[in-house]
């Protein structure tokens, strides 16, 4: 019997520890319903939940026709294109597409850019308030930062930006079967954009991944049309999309406990630490894409048949008290940190450098420029978008504190 829980709801999002410790009492695998997709198994311990995300041997992210896992026969061809990106795929073409943005990365080291990306945390910093206060740190902040990062690193025009800005928040308010028909049309103007850019950079060359994936390209690796336009997409997205969620949930933690600020504001020599606790404890990426099971099986006590959809519930991993001491509290000094925030085997995410140093750019360009940063509002009337499998607040209020 599926379990009932709103995986999309405020009350899970407040305190998905709540909720997960319900289904681990369950076992380690249990039958659930998930918003679209609807029965399915997911993880609730941090072994299962690995063990999903690296056995490929039992579980695929296709179905046998080569169909991507958790998209629907009503889906438009535009989303099942951009949805056939690395991260749906499995063995081979997993390695050969992983390999090509690899070899572009390596050209353009992400490391290298750290003063840059220090540089736009600072200058999104001062202008916070440039139209008054409240100010809504989402819309003003934690997004524009890892967009305007992603479209650098790409190699996208400084002109172009706004307009990526609007497409990534319409993107964000994708919360359930309404709104993503309403984004569909969103979606096909980003992948009519990307196709002439691409188109552009094999003409003419340039700077930035775009160019050097069109190099690396030209130089034999195997790679169609439609699969180079849905890395694009997932660069930008995924590259922008869970790093918003990981500074603001960040940002949000931090104003409602003042001990745990006033240590890392006086010491940002702990800022590495602490990026790895937000990530374990705020977890923006709350579930992996769903797989199948190859083949009927038997794991930990639980009877899986073939075709029977998993989803490895990273949450649940990374609020596991057995990977973890008090996993349910925020420990900004936690050493060992064991978290699945960015996922683990041959999927585990190609942005963990970046995502990591813009978070601690930006939190650290936010508190320093503004030190009596707080909440506009109570913490209780703050809100998360009801967007299953992703933890965003909907808006962060804030005020300079003066």
């Amino acid at each position: 019997m599926a379990q009932p829980v709103d995986f999309a709801s405020e009350a899970f999002f407040r305190d998905p520890g709540a909720a997960v410790a319900r289904l681990r009492a369950l076992g380690p695998f249990v039958a659930t319903t998930f918003p679209v997709m609807g029965r399915v198994w997911v993880t609730t311990t941090y072994e299962a939940t690995a063990r999903v995300l690296k056995d490929s041997e039992h579980f695929t992210l296709r179905k046998e026709d080569g169909t991507v896992a958790g998209l629907r026969w009503w889906m438009p061809s535009t989303v099942t294109v951009l949805a056939n990106n690395m991260l749906t795929t499995d063995e081979p073409d997993h390695t050969r597409l992983r390999g090509l943005v690899d070899e572009a990365f390596r050209r353009h080291a992400v490391l290298d850019m750290e003063p840059r990306i220090r540089a736009i945390a600072d200058g999104l910093a001062d202008e916070l308030f440039a139209d008054g206060e409240p100010a809504d740190l989402v819309l003003r902040f934690a997004r524009i930062l890892p967009l305007s990062v992603i479209c650098e690193l790409l190699g996208l025009p400084q002109a172009d930006r706004p307009q990526f800005i609007s497409w990534a928040n319409a993107m964000g308010r994708l919360t359930g079967p309404i709104s993503f028909f309403t984004m569909i049309g969103v979606v096909r103007k980003m992948r009519r954009y990307f196709e002439a850019r691409l188109d552009q950079a094999r003409r003419r060359g340039g700077e930035g991944l775009i160019a050097e994936l069109v190099r690396v390209e030209s130089e034999g690796l195997r790679i169609s049309g439609d699969e180079m336009v849905a890395m694009l997409f997932l660069l930008l997205i995924a590259g922008s999309e869970t790093t918003t969620h990981l500074i603001s949930g960040a940002t949000f933690e931090l104003l409602q406990d003042p001990a745990q600020r006033s240590r890392l504001t006086s010491d940002w020599g702990g800022l590495s630490l602490a990026i790895e606790e937000f990530l374990r404890f705020v977890a923006p990426v709350q579930f992996s894409k769903p797989r199948y099971a190859r083949e009927d099986l038997v794991l930990d006590g639980v009877s899986l048949k073939k075709g029977d959809r998993v989803m490895a519930m990273i949450v649940a991993a990374n609020l596991d008290p057995s990977a973890n001491d008090h996993s349910e509290k925020l420990d900004l000094a936690r050493r060992p940190n064991r978290h699945l925030a960015f996922g683990t085997g041959i999927h585990f995410c190609l942005g963990h450098q970046l995502a990591r140093i813009e978070a601690g750019c930006g939190l650290q360009a936010l508190f320093t420029r503004w030190p009596r940063l707080q909440l506009a509002v109570k913490p209780a009337d703050v809100r998360w978008r009801r967007r299953p499998g992703l933890r965003s607040l909907d808006k962060l209020p804030v005020t300079a504190g003066f």
